[in-house]
């Protein structure tokens, strides 16, 4: 007497061939893409545009504009605040850009009609 599985979700062992296809597809679209957030820049103005921060993907600051004009020796408080509000916010819009980036990547992960959505 045979025993058959059901072939409810699962679908046996060709789905499971495809989830593994499609779970490495995703790792290399992942990959790939982690290289194109690493090497992507952005310019954060902070201060009314005071102070200007470039910052690349992986998070390294790789300059910071002062305007001479809020250069103050007798208020060095606001520089810091300015500074302080211009590098944190270059850190945030890298890292919102790329959980955005890589929401579309994970996102898409269907494992096999589970709806596992973001598991990696």
């Amino acid at each position: 007497m045979k025993s058959r599985l059901p072939q409810g979700r699962g679908g046996g062992p060709g789905n499971m061939q495809s989830m593994i296809k499609q779970a490495q597809k995703m790792q290399e679209d992942m990959a790939t893409l982690q290289e194109d957030l690493d090497a992507r820049e952005y310019d954060i103005a902070a201060g009314g545009g005071a102070v200007s921060v470039k910052i690349n993907g992986k998070l390294e600051v790789s300059n910071i504009v002062i305007d001479p004009d809020v250069v103050d020796p007798d208020d060095v408080e606001t520089l810091q605040d300015i500074l302080t509000a211009a590098v944190n916010e270059a850190i945030r819009t890298v890292q919102e850009t790329n959980e955005k980036e890589m929401s579309k990547v994970t996102g898409s992960l269907n494992m096999g009609g589970l709806g596992m959505p973001g598991m990696f």
